[in-house]
């Protein structure tokens, strides 16, 4: 049984005191918000598990019986179709301190990021993120049976994205974490989120214990993911555009254009025929200077818009073009 204990809550649990403006929410303070639901229904549940493996120990013994088979995740169970083992793995805990680490980490991170993510947003990035990291974990199960095999319970995967994404979008918010339940250690949000990268991906590299690190590592990447593709759309935008290549510009054409009275254009200056600079200047710097702001005008207004002086530049310029 692989236990997705975080070793960051293991040893540090945050301490995000409640006279800050960000931890203070008005809808905690109902009772009613997402991270009060999501509190409540990971608790039922793990009562719910106590209940059975108390008093039918035959059904819920691991590692083939019951609760393991069924709801908890492993490579076994997918195979045989067990997709639902995706989203109940995160509900199921390997004991009341694992259950405790959890809530601690969905209540301090999940409020404040309530009331800057919409409720559809906040679900998915938390249930998303325990997908996500179940994912990684029979990834990695699948490729390495010997270290990373066997069944994976707890709400770390959920925990760590929303760690990811408040980091993300809060990278310089100052936190305060209890180290080992006593010293009070500060740091930034985004120094929390490299400490805990770093932790899962040296528990990759040296597994130990029950501790399911490739979860947490996919929980992690997923909450980065979610908030700067789903919810930072600038940034998305922004990517999309740079991908983008640039489109080469078309060559303008004349076109030669019949005079059209009355002209819908205000004419503020008398008709006037090009002057003799015009003939001396370069094609090139012809366009530029006297062609290009009247095919504007074309694009913008219309051929109706043009005065008798610009349909002679542009007669001027299709010769001009013509000799070239």
């Amino acid at each position: 049984m692989g236990f997705e204990t975080p070793v960051t809550w293991g040893y540090c649990l945050p301490a995000m005191l409640d006279d800050r403006p960000y931890m203070r929410t008005p809808s905690w303070e109902s009772g009613r918000g997402v991270t009060f639901y999501l509190l409540i229904v990971t608790t039922a549940f793990f009562v719910l598990q106590s209940v059975v493996e108390y008093y039918l120990p035959s059904f819920a013994n691991p590692p083939t019986s019951g609760i393991n088979r069924y709801f908890a995740l492993s490579l076994e169970g997918l195979s045989k179709g067990y997709v639902w083992q995706l989203l109940t793995y995160q509900l199921l805990h390997g004991g009341v301190w694992h259950l405790v680490f959890n809530l601690l980490a969905i209540y301090f991170f999940g409020r404040a990021l309530e009331e800057t993510l919409t409720r559809a947003d906040y679900l998915r990035l938390y249930i998303g993120s325990g997908v996500c990291g179940g994912l990684m974990q029979v990834l990695f199960a699948a490729l390495f049976p010997h270290q990373f095999g066997g069944a994976v319970v707890g709400a770390s995967a959920g925990a760590m994205g929303l760690v990811a994404a408040f980091a993300t979008l809060f990278p310089e918010r100052q936190l305060t974490l209890l180290v080992l339940l006593i010293i009070p250690v500060s740091m930034l949000a985004k120094t929390l989120l490299y400490i805990s990268l770093a932790i899962a991906v040296f528990g990759l590299l040296i597994p130990t214990g029950n501790i399911a690190n490739a979860a947490h590592l996919g929980g992690l990447l997923a909450g980065i993911a979610y908030i700067r593709w789903a919810v930072q759309s600038d940034f998305l935008a922004d990517s999309l555009r740079a991908l983008r290549p640039k489109p080469r510009p078309r060559p303008r054409e004349l076109v030669s254009t019949e005079a059209r009275k009355p002209s819908a254009w205000p004419v503020t200056k008398p008709a006037a025929k090009p002057t003799a600079d015009h003939l001396d200047l370069p094609a090139g710097e012809f366009i530029s200077r006297e062609v290009d702001p009247i095919l504007d005008k074309i694009s913008a207004h219309g051929l109706q818009s043009l005065t008798e002086r610009e349909r002679k530049i542009l007669e001027l310029a299709r010769a001009k073009m013509g000799k070239r």
